[in-house]
């Protein structure tokens, strides 16, 4: 018995007889013979085929209605509906019913991972296409270096740098482009004059040549280290222990010189360098201690005999002064006089004699 069915605008059907596909039925009424199956599809979705694609797509009726999309096995693509991202295409062949959606989309090629530039990055941030991608961040004070499948391809400027995940190695090496600076301590040295000391070294240095370091040099603080490290040793068994105290600031100049041009080697530039520290053992500074305080008394004692000289001349220069001068001697009679009379409680002055000669005779007498 037949019976009659409505297929709304956005849907489609497919009529089987027997599992076999026998037509394609579109929007409308139709009717349907005993022994027939109809099956309706959801025109604003993907289509999933009930059976073989290829089949299906005999009929030129409904090959007509749909969208076939075919990603081959290294390229993938982004599904948009009104220019907004919907998701990913996968390799594969993917169907959608045409005249209900406006879709568009958008293949890529992975066998280049890189990510044009100019795609809009909002399309990538969907949950579905963030888990195909790789970002690799380049800061403005950094370097990047691009290797696919292991095998150098470009710089990479500051920015974030996107790749599709595939079957190809993706990787981002980094240099950091600051001044950096680095310690060398506790280096235990022989100088010149045997003295075992230890040193506190510093030194600032920037990466000039980025790509050189990435490509050519391995363990690039390492070297660094033991270049400044072998030179610090050079120059503490150049010289003895005194000339190392004296030289201390010309160290750093002369260590830098030393290392130059094998940190441009390097692809390096360093920018300045000095001692920091001169640690001596415990009786080297037990004796300096001693040596000093020997040569601070021995100048306390050149001082202290400058003054008494100079007391001496002055009182020299005083007599001769009162020798020549009579009057000047009076005076300084005078001042010896008031000093005594401040220690005097009592004065007691007879009559017959001058006052003068009578103090003279209470000074004398005392």
């Amino acid at each position: 018995m037949f019976f009659t069915t409505h297929i709304a605008k956005d849907h489609r059907g497919l009529i089987f007889k027997k599992g076999d596909f026998i037509r394609f039925a579109g929007p409308g009424d139709h009717f349907i013979a005993p022994g027939y199956q109809l099956q309706i599809f959801h025109a604003s979705e993907p289509f999933k085929t009930p059976i073989a694609l290829d089949l299906l797509l005999e009929n030129k009726a409904l090959a007509a209605e749909l969208d076939v999309i075919l990603i081959k096995q290294n390229e993938i693509a982004l599904l948009f509906e009104n220019e907004v991202c919907q998701g990913i295409l996968l390799p594969g062949r993917h169907c959608f019913w045409k005249g209900v959606r406006n879709l568009t989309y958008k293949i890529f090629d992975r066998s280049n991972p890189r990510i044009p530039d100019d795609l809009d990055r909002h399309a990538l941030r969907t949950q579905e296409v963030l888990e195909h991608i790789q970002v690799y961040t380049v800061t403005q004070f950094e370097k990047g270096a691009l290797f696919i499948n292991r095998k150098f391809i470009e710089a990479l400027e500051p920015g974030d740098h996107v790749f599709w995940k595939s079957a190809l190695s993706v990787e981002v090496f980094k240099v950091d482009l600051r001044t950096q600076q680095r310690e060398i301590t506790g280096q235990e040295l022989l100088t010149k004059d045997k003295v075992t000391i230890r040193l506190n070294f510093i030194f600032q240095y920037y990466i000039k040549e980025p790509l050189k370091v990435i490509q050519q040099i391995k363990d690039l603080e390492v070297q660094i280290y033991a270049l400044f490290q072998l030179a610090i040793r050079d120059f503490a068994s150049a010289f003895t222990l005194d000339e190392i105290l004296q030289k201390k600031e010309e160290a750093g100049p002369s260590i830098l010189e030393k290392v130059k041009t094998k940190m441009q080697d390097l692809g390096v530039h360093a920018i300045e360098a000095g001692l920091k520290d001169i640690i001596l053992p415990g009786e080297i500074r037990e004796i300096m201690n001693q040596v000093l305080i020997a040569e601070k008394k021995a100048q306390a004692s050149i001082i202290t005999r400058r003054e008494e000289t100079a007391s001496t001349r002055n009182m020299l220069n005083t007599v001769k002064l009162m020798e020549e001068n009579p009057i000047l001697l009076r005076l300084k009679e005078l001042e010896y006089v008031e000093r005594l009379t401040e220690k005097v409680n009592e004065i007691n002055v007879g009559s017959g004699n001058k006052l003068v000669d009578q103090l003279k005779n209470i000074f004398l007498s005392s």
